[in-house]
């Protein structure tokens, strides 16, 4: 009967909202020397914690990420690495589990597996793991541009449900090449490392063609290059669907989960 309550812990812990806990050896260093904030499910009810004042309990508030989970929002605004891939497909598995029907908006701001200065910070393998969770969760995925989209985080913007991937006015997405990890070793080795690199790169190119329905030979020789798209590029493109812009009163002009999902906390 009681609302789950959401609350913050540290990163360090990485306990999912599926009881799922990971050793700190499944922790890389984060870039920027950022920390994310994990959102965790308590029960706000008996045994649940917090001080009742005039038959209302009150407490400290939940963190913005706990908010967001809360009313079906996944927000993927970090370079993908590892720790931010295990919290996102924990994040896609636990909405599943609270709802099969009900819509998942995911917001995009990153510049995927490399940093701005296009360093390497994580593997394609795990953009793919998130775009692979996408496809086999049920409720739909809606996609949401914000700011930028670069390399991998641009296939994961493509890669939500047709018809609901949006932008916002003065977004960009960027395509380029997957940045392979710096091969050493033995010549053998940097061989084998050669053609993962390639593989991947062909894996990825794919999945693109197969939600933009862009030519897989246009979409190679786009991407030889850093190709940078404003909004109306990426909606020609068929990265995205729309551009949405601030609703006026009264209309749903952005996506209609940010309306239906909301849900009461307390």
């Amino acid at each position: 009967g009681h609302s789950p309550l959401l609350v913050m812990l540290p990163l360090s812990t990485l306990p999912l909202a599926l009881g799922l806990t990971l050793g700190p050896a499944a922790l890389p260093c984060m870039p920027f020397g950022s920390r994310a904030a994990v959102p965790r499910l308590m029960q706000s009810g008996a045994g649940g914690g917090g001080q009742m004042y005039d038959g209302v309990r009150i407490g400290p508030p939940p963190d913005m990420p706990s908010l967001l989970l809360n009313n079906r929002i996944v927000y993927l605004g970090m370079p993908i690495n590892a720790a931010v891939t295990e919290l996102i497909i924990g994040e896609l598995l636990y909405l599943q589990y609270e709802s099969t029907e009900k819509p998942v908006i995911m917001y995009i701001n990153s510049p995927g597996t490399t940093t701005e200065d296009g360093l390497p910070v994580g593997f394609e393998t795990e953009a793919f793991a998130i775009a692979d969770t996408m496809g086999y969760v049920q409720p739909p995925i809606q996609t949401v541009l914000i700011g930028k989209a670069y390399g991998l985080a641009a296939m994961l913007l493509a890669c939500g449900d047709k018809g609901q991937r949006s932008t916002l006015p003065y977004c960009t997405v960027m395509l380029h090449q997957p940045r392979g990890q710096q091969a050493q070793g033995q010549a053998t080795d940097i061989a084998i490392k050669a053609k993962e690199v390639l593989h991947n790169r062909r894996m990825a190119l794919e999945i693109m063609a197969q939600a933009t329905g862009v030519p897989l030979e246009k979409l190679t020789r786009d991407s030889n290059r850093c190709l940078y798209l404003d909004a109306q590029q990426a909606v020609d493109y068929g990265i995205v669907d729309k551009i949405v812009k601030k609703a006026e009163k009264g209309e749903s002009d952005m996506p209609s989960a940010v309306s239906s999902s909301s849900r009461d906390i307390g």
